[in-house]
């Protein structure tokens, strides 16, 4: 892909594991490619632009260490991989930080979970810490905590992947680059059909994108396209273009920044959201675990920025509290085109559902307003 310069200064760099790896179920780590993407970032930093680096690797650092030593009969279970990151977090960073020292450049440890994001205050503290280190010339290098969230071990933060649009959210970046072992969306499986072609750039994000990734090809990642692609929805929604590229591509990321690579550039919408909004992305429950069905009717008048009543709603999905930020889905339930604070429970909108917001005292003895959720706690997707 070869266009006119893009106009970028702070960008997010994701490396999973296969990039910092051989690339095959528990590899070790290779510590060439991970100097080769530091001598990247430097010149990148050279030249004046910002970096924050998430890193996957700690486990199978871990497991470089003691090798055999683990359980046998237990090396794939939670607890073992939370011994390995455990173990292998120190060796990791050590590794990035000899390879940054060498040219003078401070690196800093940051470990995030869920609970982090999830809080306003720490949500901000994180923000001001972080660009504050940018402020120094330092990099911050993040990851999830594996030694405390279950989540991401257990395939829900898909190795990173959402965490870095979080963070690219929360720093208000102008570009996500996800590192991976391929060379970008393509529009079907390229290990079972050889005719597959790259899709270069993604415009909108919608259902023909969720036909092109299908299932994750490989058994042992924990990201695979279906989390990049939930990536690319996080921080296009507020404004961010994302980059999926293949991190083994020799000085991928300067050809990135130059605009003439090989990969595809998921297209950000042209506004940005207001930072009370991003924190609500941030925040939202999983899509999977808790969401709003609503009618046609009320999604195109949630897409013109309205509020969501009782009365388009037509089912629920999993349980949430008041004051959660759930998604909601049109009829289809296939994907959520909005998120929002809801102002009453799952049990309260099961109750009200259907019904016109007159009835909400009388169904429920209590009235937290009008709106299931307000538009000014609404994000258009």
């Amino acid at each position: 892909m070869k266009s006119q310069s893009l106009n970028y200064k702070r960008i997010v760099i994701k490396a999973g594991t296969a990039v910092l790896t051989q690339g095959e179920e528990h590899s070790q780590l290779n510590e060439q490619n991970i100097k080769n993407l530091v001598e990247q970032i430097i010149s990148l930093m050279n030249s004046g632009y910002e970096i924050v680096l998430i890193s996957s690797g700690a486990i199978a650092s871990g497991r470089d260490i003691i090798q055999n030593n683990l359980n046998n009969q237990n090396k794939r279970n939670i607890v073992s991989r939370q011994v390995l990151a455990a173990i292998g977090q120190s060796k990791l960073m050590n590794i990035y930080q000899e390879s940054f020292e060498e040219s003078g450049v401070y690196t800093a440890q940051t470990l995030l979970t869920s609970g982090d994001l999830s809080n306003r205050q720490s949500y901000l503290n994180i923000k001001n810490t972080l660009i504050s280190l940018l402020q120094l010339k330092a990099v911050p290098i993040l990851n999830e905590n594996d030694v405390v969230a279950v989540e991401e071990i257990s395939h829900v933060f898909g190795d990173n992947d959402r965490l870095s649009a979080l963070v690219a959210n929360l720093i208000d970046a102008d570009l996500l680059i996800i590192l991976s072992d391929t060379d970008g969306l393509f529009n079907k499986d390229p290990n079972t059909f050889p005719d597959a072609k790259l899709v270069k750039q993604v415009t909108t994000i919608d259902d023909s994108v969720d036909r092109m990734i299908g299932k994750n090809i490989n058994p042992w990642a924990r990201g695979g396209m279906v989390t990049k692609i939930e990536a690319a929805r996080l921080v296009t929604s507020a404004g961010i273009p994302m980059v999926l590229c293949n991190g083994k591509t020799p000085d991928i990321l300067l050809q990135v920044v130059n605009n003439d690579f090989t990969g595809t550039l998921f297209e950000a919408k042209q506004e940005r959201l207001e930072s009370r909004k991003t924190w609500m992305l941030a925040i939202a429950t999983e899509f999977n675990s808790a969401h709003i069905c609503v009618d046609e009717g009320a999604k195109q008048a949630l897409l013109k920025n309205a509020s969501l009543l009782p009365s388009g709603i037509l089912k629920l999905h999993g349980t949430f509290d008041r004051g959660d930020v759930i998604y909601i889905t049109d009829e289809s339930a296939a994907n959520p085109f909005a998120c929002g604070i809801t102002n009453y429970s799952s049990d309260d909108v099961s109750q009200i559902s259907g019904q016109q917001s007159t009835n909400i005292e009388a169904t429920l003895g209590y009235n937290y307003g009008e709106e299931i959720i307000h538009r000014d706690n609404l994000v258009n997707l």
